[in-house]
């Protein structure tokens, strides 16, 4: 789906850094994702989703290398050696 693509590029170059000192992952990932004209949403069983045209929702949360992972979620994880984000799309 191209919309992950866009996505993973937004976590991948994004508009600001992220620095874990002054805002949280969930926060950062909402912002850039907002920035650059996503709908970021509420989302109960997750940290937060975006909705797109038609309705449809994308459900993300965000972890760190070595956490455990749900197969049925959307990540973004933070890397804090290497200093960058990846996506890890649902399968």
């Amino acid at each position: 789906m191209e919309v992950y693509k866009v996505i993973e590029e937004i976590i991948t170059q994004p508009p600001i850094p992220h620095e874990p000192y002054k805002q949280s992952l969930k926060n950062w990932a909402m912002y850039c994702l907002r920035d650059r004209g996503f709908i970021v949403v509420y989302a109960q069983n997750a940290d937060f989703a975006v909705q797109l045209k038609g309705g449809q929702k994308l459900y993300f949360k965000v972890a760190h290398p070595g956490d455990d992972l749900d197969e049925k979620l959307n990540w973004i994880i933070w890397d804090s050696k290497a200093k960058n984000a990846s996506l890890v799309v649902q399968k």
